[in-house]
């Protein structure tokens, strides 16, 4: 008779937090930093379909790195769970404390009772009404909750971006300061080798402070380069990326075809399922179970983010 296999529990932890390590590693980082106005998101991404930077609910927003297909599959889970317990109770229950809560049971359930963890590293951003009142919170591959202050650097080579970040972040930065250090960082590279990363090279998003209800931007084309080149703040009626200016009394309108695009008055995604053909990006279908008490999952295999 064959004798079963047997790993201990404390080697078959590290086996799977060392392979999702790694998963995570081989993804291009992703900077969120708070600023004078609000929290940025910054990403070298080129793809324009493929997003990493997404809007969740009214001032929250979504950050990740990792296998495209799992943490999309996290990101519409969340958004429907922040849509049924909007509409369930009232808009306001819906924060950034209270997902990251259910972010964390599912990925720590995947990490214990599945072969294989999620290879994926999540942020979780909600804008106050005062600089104080933001809220950064990180979730690792196996749960782990950590309220972050001022910037989160993950993916890549997240160590060596974190420290180019920390030294030139302060409170009151501006958004061109904010998005120019974190480009900044973006393009340090392995040894401290600079690069010049083009603004059509990145996705960038901005959960603003003053904006009505839905504080969602993407900044893209010419309002992203000149913030990169002066860090002069857009014109407050100049559209930037795919959100027309704000209407007076109203939530601000949204261009047709946009994969984040959802009614105002319900905040509701469905996944893209878009594929694209790069050999970096081999995303499989992100369907998402039904939530019931938090976010859930369906899937686990495809290729890493780019």
């Amino acid at each position: 008779m064959n004798m079963p296999f047997y790993v201990s529990p404390e080697q078959l932890m590290k086996d799977r937090a060392d392979f999702a390590r790694k998963g995570i590693a081989r993804g291009r980082s992703v900077v969120v930093l708070a600023y004078a106005g609000g929290i940025a998101f910054a990403t070298e991404n080129p793809s324009r379909a493929l997003h990493k930077i997404s809007e969740i609910y009214d001032r929250i927003g979504f950050a990740a790195v990792g296998k495209y297909n799992e943490f999309e599959n996290l990101r519409v889970a969340g958004v429907r769970y922040a849509d049924m317990r909007g509409y369930s109770y009232d808009r306001s229950d819906v924060t950034a404390r209270g997902l990251a809560n259910a972010y964390a049971q599912t990925l720590g359930t995947v990490f214990i009772t599945e072969s294989k963890p999620l290879e994926v590293e999540i942020v979780v951003a909600e804008v106050g009404a005062q600089p104080a009142d933001d809220q950064i919170y990180r979730l690792t591959y196996d749960g782990t909750v950590a309220d972050e202050h001022g910037f989160v650097v993950m993916g890549g080579q997240a160590e060596q971006l974190g420290r180019k970040v920390k030294e030139g972040w302060r409170e009151d930065l501006s958004l061109g300061e904010a998005l120019r250090l974190a480009v900044a960082a973006l393009g340090s590279g392995e040894g401290g080798t600079p690069r010049t990363i083009e603004a059509a090279q990145l996705e960038v998003a901005v959960l603003e402070r003053d904006r009505p209800r839905r504080a969602f931007r993407r900044l893209t084309g010419q309002v992203l380069a000149d913030l990169l080149a002066d860090g002069g703040a857009p014109a407050a009626d100049a559209p930037a990326g795919d959100v027309k200016p704000v209407p007076e009394g109203g939530p601000p309108e949204r261009s047709a075809g946009t994969p984040d695009d959802r009614p105002a008055d319900g905040a509701t995604a469905e996944a893209t399922g878009q594929q694209a053909d790069q050999p970096t990006d081999e995303p499989g279908a992100p369907g998402a179970d039904e939530p019931g008490e938090g976010p859930g999952t369906s899937g686990t295999s495809g290729g890493t983010d780019h």
